[in-house]
C-alpha cells in the first residue's frame, strides 16, 4: 500500500522520472502476496521464497532511500516532498522487514546445517 501511495505521489509531482521504482516494488509485493495466498510457494520448492523476499526488501530499502533524498532535496513541489517523506517511511518499513526476514533466514540455515549428510540424502 505504501509503495502505491508513493507511486501516486510521484505521478502527481514534477519528479515523474522516479515513478517506476515504486511501481515495480508494488507489483513485486503484489506478486509475492498472491504467491503466498495461493500457496504457490509450496508448489515451487526450487525457489527459496524467504530469500527472494529478503532480497526484495533490501533493494527496495536502498532504492527508496536514494530516490527520497533526491526528491526532497531537488524539487520544491508538495507532491514530491510528500513522496520523499513516504519514501523515508517505506525505507524504515522495508529495513524492519528485511531484519525480521534475515532472522528467519538465519534460523532456517542453522536448522538446515544441523542435519547430517545421510539425513539429507534420504530426503
Amino acid at each position: 500500500v505504501l509503495s502505491f501511495i508513493i507511486f501516486i505521489c510521484y505521478i502527481a509531482s514534477l519528479v515523474t522520472s522516479f515513478f517506476m521504482a515504486p511501481l515495480l516494488e508494488f507489483l513485486l509485493a503484489l506478486f509475492l502476496f498472491f504467491a503466498y495466498a495461493s500457496k504457490l510457494n509450496e508448489k515451487f520448492k526450487g525457489l527459496y521464497w524467504p530469500l527472494s523476499d529478503f532480497l526484495r526488501c533490501v533493494t527496495a530499502a536502498i532504492i527508496y532511500f536514494a530516490i527520497s533524498i533526491a526528491a526532497v532535496s531537488r524539487y520544491n513541489d508538495g507532491a514530491s516532498k510528500a513522496a520523499g517523506v513516504f519514501g523515508f517511511v517505506a525505507t524504515i518499513v522495508f529495513a524492519i522487514d528485511f531484519y525480521i526476514t534475515f532472522n528467519d533466514l538465519v534460523a532456517f540455515l542453522k536448522q538446515g546445517s544441523s542435519e547430517s549428510p545421510e539425513e539429507r540424502k534420504s530426503e
